[in-house]
């Protein structure tokens, strides 16, 4: 009997790098049936364009919205996972990168086992919930998001292991936006309105990047705060706005850019797979001593948006005295071992799988 293991789609497009790969791999290995599960057509046709020997098996789940079906927006999570039970709960193994599908567990009689792929690398408290203990198995990108699961009793140390960071195997190819040579300023805005650059002080910032000389500049927020808020538009000729694309979310912009300008989104290390200079913007003056802003130990810390134009002047000229941090932070947030991260989370999954209740 083969085993059956299902991948539930039922996030934003972003969460699927995180997944895919291992899930592409498992399906390549004999014995070994994959179902990705998602009730969106949009998600599926991006999922089948990275498949196309068709070795997974797509499943279309009851979609329970009437909003127009898209990339980076979902029908409710819970009412998917409540409306899909039966087909959901057929499956002995289920891997997923949202913490929403724990609420399987208070369903009487559920015995599929859950395995969790924390998406992303951050630093951000938020990404740590009591949920995380509801899985069975968690994988991780890196020893830092293992020791703090660990260290916040959300898992315990046999419950959780590295498995990489597979969205480097997908990861789109250095391009040009723009018809030439300046350097490239990307700013990618965090979606949390409490930590976020741009919920409180989007005029200021924009104003800023528009007066820029001597630079282009991509606008990518998180597609999360792409939706939450207006549409940020610009009419000056070196700025790109991007509130939600394909761009967005498969490392186009991270390889691409020469400077990162945020504030707490995890894809800062994704554009650190090479050192480069960052800047984060520290505007509501907080106290960045906890693990939550970690990250700004990798780059110059400004505090207001006028003070934007010296810290690019300055960038290159400090980089070197950052490499060594940007090195070690990667080490602890993404492990990089030369075993591809796909077949180490597959491996982990399959094992997972096989062994007895």
């Amino acid at each position: 009997m083969p085993i059956d293991i299902a991948f539930l789609a039922i996030a934003e497009a972003q969460q699927l790098y995180h997944w895919l790969p291992a899930a592409l791999e498992l399906a390549r290995r004999p014995g070994v049936r994959v179902s990705v599960l998602s009730p969106s057509d949009s998600i599926l046709a991006l999922i089948a364009s990275y498949d196309p020997d068709a070795t997974l098996n797509p499943v279309r789940l009851r979609r329970f919205s009437r909003k127009p079906d898209s990339l980076f927006r979902q029908p409710s999570r819970i009412a998917t996972l409540i409306g899909n039970y039966r087909t959901i709960a057929h499956y002995p193994v289920l891997v997923t990168t949202e913490i929403s599908s724990a609420w399987l567990r208070r369903v009487p009689g559920f015995a599929s086992r859950l395995i969790l792929i924390k998406h992303g690398a951050g630093d951000r408290e938020g990404g740590y919930k009591k949920r995380h203990a509801d899985f069975d198995l968690t994988l991780v990108a890196g020893e830092k998001d293992r020791h703090r699961l660990i260290e916040r009793g959300l898992c315990t140390p046999d419950a959780v292991a590295v498995g990489g960071y597979p969205k480097f195997e997908l990861k789109a190819q250095r391009q040009r936006f723009f018809d030439n040579d300046l350097p490239v300023l990307l700013y990618n805005p965090h979606f949390d309105p409490a930590l976020s650059s741009w919920v409180q002080h989007g005029p200021a910032m924009l104003a800023a990047l528009e007066s820029l000389v001597g630079w282009n500049v991509i606008i990518a927020p998180h597609t999360k705060l792409a939706r939450a808020v207006p549409p940020i538009v610009s009419a000056a000729p070196h700025i790109r706005v991007d509130m939600g694309s394909r761009h967005a979310i498969d490392m186009s912009y991270t390889m691409s850019a020469d400077i990162y300008l945020g504030d707490v989104s995890s894809q800062v290390y994704e554009f650190l797979i090479q050192p480069r200079p960052c800047i984060f913007l520290n505007l509501d003056r907080r106290d960045a001593s906890g693990d939550a802003f970690a990250h700004w130990r990798l780059g110059q810390v400004i505090e207001s948006a006028d003070a934007l134009p010296q810290a690019l002047a300055s960038a290159n000229a400090l980089q070197p005295g950052f490499v060594a941090a940007q090195e070690a932070a990667m080490r602890q947030s993404i492990d990089l071992s030369p075993v591809p991260a796909s077949q180490r989370q597959a491996d982990l999954i399959q094992t997972f799988a096989k062994a007895p209740l």
